[in-house]
């Protein structure tokens, strides 16, 4: 089954509606041939493994903290705080605290 999308015009919620983040589920909102937008949202001490994607990504912290790995590098990224990652460069990212992020990644085809 595939997963749901925002159309275009539609209002999003990033903030879980219970306000509980522990519980918060990460989702695609937007997927174009050109450009994917996610919330992900990550509880205290879980990580997302280390990975890489084609094309550039940023990262922008809505709450809590996150621990960025970004090519063997691991920095701090807090709420309000943005990071860009080149493409092709490994990353990976673990809740400091429960962590909410919207996550853009620009795809690239081939």
């Amino acid at each position: 089954m595939a997963i749901p999308h925002t159309s275009p015009g539609e209002i999003v919620d990033l903030f879980p509606a219970d306000g509980n983040l522990p519980t918060a589920k990460s989702f695609a909102l937007f997927k174009s041939d050109q450009l994917e937008l996610m919330r992900l949202a990550l509880p205290a001490g879980k990580s997302f493994p280390s990975h890489s994607v084609p094309g550039e990504i940023t990262i922008q912290c809505l709450a809590g903290v996150l621990d960025v790995d970004v090519d063997g590098r691991s920095q701090a990224l807090g709420v309000g705080q943005l990071m860009h990652i080149a493409g092709g460069v490994p990353h990976a990212l673990v809740g400091r605290e429960d962590a909410s992020a919207l996550v853009t990644i620009v795809l690239r085809k081939g």
